[in-house]
């Protein structure tokens, strides 16, 4: 992308990637004004809200004694099936997750952060393959403008990272977590199981959701907020997605053609559908778009886990509509893919600020 007169927008993506220094490091130098590469066209910038009569929320759905009681189970399940069915994302409250290990793993990611730029650059990269990496704007290359946050990632393959690659001073927050987290992931993998009228082990025996993707993003105080944004329009490709978000709120839901505000919840995990999940299980269940707004009060933390196939199904195993939810008046809207088929385009092509819906349109029958 060129712009006329002197400015170069390729000059100034190569500047900012190569100071390893992300929109923190921005921050940091005292701008009052933010760089031209983070202002973002004006049609994603548009902020339509619900209107002024009607109000919004994701749905919030309460777990307790979904494992004791079969009637309250059942009614659970019926909660995640509207929702999925119609939001795409819910709230989950007690969920088993304690309080203690969400505000520890979001105070290990502020820590992380918030570190003197030297010490943060030797886990900056762009490559993919590491186990753990810190950066910012994977998508720089390809969207249409930077985005204000910065991020580290880990990869649990196959639900396993080597604990020597952790950062030290968030590694025991990091640990914590993912054990509660897994053991969460397998709860709601049951649920949304049984919404689907199948039994309760389906998801977990075809290992959709084996291994992890945490991305912890920080996004920093912006001056100017109404500009750019702290993530654009996308939809979540991996088969779940659970996020921890503090306090300070900032994502959007768009829903019934307006962007819904996803108010933060105290001790509330939110789960959202990706474009696999809306893929095997033939539009019934719902990848919806969401986006994070910029914000000039204080710096947010969210961290967000997609749930992947395990190592083996990535490329050995092709996932389609589920048959047992085909019939002749519901037959299979996609053709079975790989995994890695269905993701490969985002980073080498579309990035995340697309205008024309989810990737998995590629994948429709004729």
């Amino acid at each position: 992308m060129e712009i006329a007169g002197d400015y170069s927008w390729e000059r100034d993506v190569k500047e900012f990637d190569e100071s390893k220094a992300g929109v923190k490091g921005l921050v940091d130098s005292g701008i009052t004004k933010i760089p031209k590469i983070f202002v973002h066209p004006l049609e994603l910038l548009t902020n339509q809200s619900p209107p002024s009569d009607q109000t919004l929320q994701i749905p919030i759905i309460d777990l307790e004694g979904v494992e004791g009681c079969e009637r309250r189970r059942k009614e659970v399940v019926g909660e995640i099936k509207r929702a999925a069915e119609t939001w795409g994302f819910f709230q989950m409250v007690n969920h088993g997750m304690p309080v203690e290990v969400m505000e520890s793993l979001i105070g290990g990611v502020r820590k992380f952060h918030e570190q003197p730029r030297e010490t943060k650059m030797e886990y900056y990269s762009r490559d993919p393959s590491k186990p753990v990496r810190y950066c910012s704007n994977e998508y720089i290359h390809v969207n249409r403008a930077a985005t204000w946050n910065d991020s580290l990632a880990f990869y649990f393959n196959d639900g396993h990272v080597d604990p020597d690659n952790l950062p030290l001073i968030c590694s025991k927050e990091v640990k914590q977590y993912m054990k509660y987290l897994i053991n969460l992931k397998e709860n709601v993998s049951e649920l949304l199981s049984e919404a689907l009228g199948l039994s309760s082990d389906y998801l977990s025996d075809i290992e959709c959701m084996k291994s992890e993707y945490l991305v912890c993003h920080y996004y920093p105080v912006c001056p100017e907020p109404d500009l750019t944004l702290g993530l654009p329009k996308h939809t979540d490709q991996p088969f779940l997605t659970i996020l921890l978000q503090d306090s300070i709120g900032g994502l959007q839901v768009f829903h019934q053609n307006c962007w819904v505000d996803v108010h933060p919840v105290p001790g509330a995990l939110i789960a959202n559908l990706g474009d696999l999940m809306q893929l095997i299980t033939n539009d019934k269940f719902k990848s919806v778009e969401h986006r994070v707004r910029a914000g000039s009060a204080a710096s947010r933390i969210s961290a967000a886990c997609f749930f992947l196939p395990s190592s083996k199904n990535l490329t050995e195993v092709k996932y389609g509509p589920i048959k047992e939810l085909l019939s002749d008046n519901n037959p299979p809207i996609y053709r079975d893919v790989f995994y890695t088929e269905a993701t490969a385009s985002r980073g080498k092509k579309y990035g995340m600020d697309r205008t024309e819906g989810s990737l998995i349109s590629r994948f429709k029958l004729l």
